[in-house]
């Protein structure tokens, strides 16, 4: 596992008010204030679709929702219950603060063997460790969205307003970076499910969809599977449906998530996926401070046959 300046212990809760802990204090300078209004969508090649099922014993996908997330709609009813669009026996997979070597891997692994799909909620400063695996995430057709720059708990009253900012857009713009310029789904979850009232405003000005969730696996406090899973099934079984939170960042979940999936089939849970209707836009701001700062690699991704040519024999 990388170890990194700055790197935080990334922790969801479902539980709003609970605190978490980090291992080091995000060093986020103050940054220009984004404008309300979101840059107009531009064109970007078409996301690679799942690869075809060959389980037909597989969970697989019941059904894809498009959304559109102009003024920021929120979704999970731990904090949102405006937008009740599942339906009995429906779950939503989601994973946080990946993509992390190995773990998400597996991740991806258990989701192609099942024929299923989740969202994967991304940690910018991960993303640029991890840009070869970013990229696999969104190859594989998942929906990735993003979860700030450092994971930095946006409620934190020693953060000025604009370095709230930017914990979100520079993970925007770093996820973008990690997928080589293509841009993320327009859907965000906050760092511990800590929304802060004026940065709830902000996303939405910025035609982001939030993400709470139904169902809490906390398995970023137990790492006991047999734990992590009678929560994830206590929970479904009491709501009937839900969007699930996970963690492709611990390794514990990766190998636990083909039972999750097995037992979900048998249980006749069907999965959801989720795609927004546009992809976010990153502001050139923060596209600009992500390569100044985080000095990202600068090595040609040209082929071999447009960099090395044979002049002579």
């Amino acid at each position: 596992m990388r170890v990194a300046a700055g790197l935080l212990v990334a922790v969801s809760l479902c539980v709003p008010g609970i605190a978490w802990s980090q291992t080091a204090a995000p060093q986020a300078a103050p940054a220009p204030a984004a404008p309300a209004a979101a840059p107009a969508a531009t064109e970007q090649p078409r996301q690679p679709a799942r690869a075809q099922c060959t389980n037909p014993n597989a969970l697989g996908v019941a059904r894809t929702v498009e959304i559109d997330t102009t003024g920021g709609p929120g979704f999970g009813f731990e904090h949102f219950k405006e937008l009740d669009f599942l339906k009995d026996k429906e779950v939503v997979l989601t994973f946080d603060d990946g993509p992390w070597e190995k773990n998400t891997e597996m991740v991806l692994k258990a989701l192609a063997d099942e024929c299923t799909t989740g969202i994967f909620f991304e940690i910018g400063k991960h993303a640029t460790y991890y840009p070869e695996i970013a990229k696999k995430v969104y190859a594989a057709g998942h929906t990735i969205g993003t979860h700030t720059w450092s994971h930095a708990t946006l409620v934190n009253k020693k953060l000025s307003e604009d370095q709230r900012k930017e914990e979100i857009e520079k993970g925007i713009s770093a996820v973008k970076w990690a997928l080589g310029g293509i841009s993320p789904s327009s859907f965000f979850r906050f760092p511990a499910l800590q929304h802060p009232p004026e940065m709830v405003t902000y996303v939405g000005e910025r035609n982001i969809a939030i993400f709470s969730c139904d169902v809490d696996s906390f398995d970023f406090k137990y790492h006991d599977p047999k734990k992590v899973m009678n929560l994830i099934f206590h929970g479904l079984e009491k709501k009937g449906k839900g969007i699930i939170l996970m963690h492709d960042f611990h390794k514990e979940t990766a190998a636990l998530l083909p039972e999750i999936l097995k037992r979900l089939k048998a249980e006749g849970y069907k999965v959801v996926a989720m795609r927004s209707k546009m992809p976010v836009q990153s502001l050139p701001q923060y596209d600009e401070a992500l390569m100044k700062e985080a000095k990202l690699p600068t090595l040609s991704q040209r082929p071999l046959s447009s960099v090395v040519t044979d002049v002579s024999q």
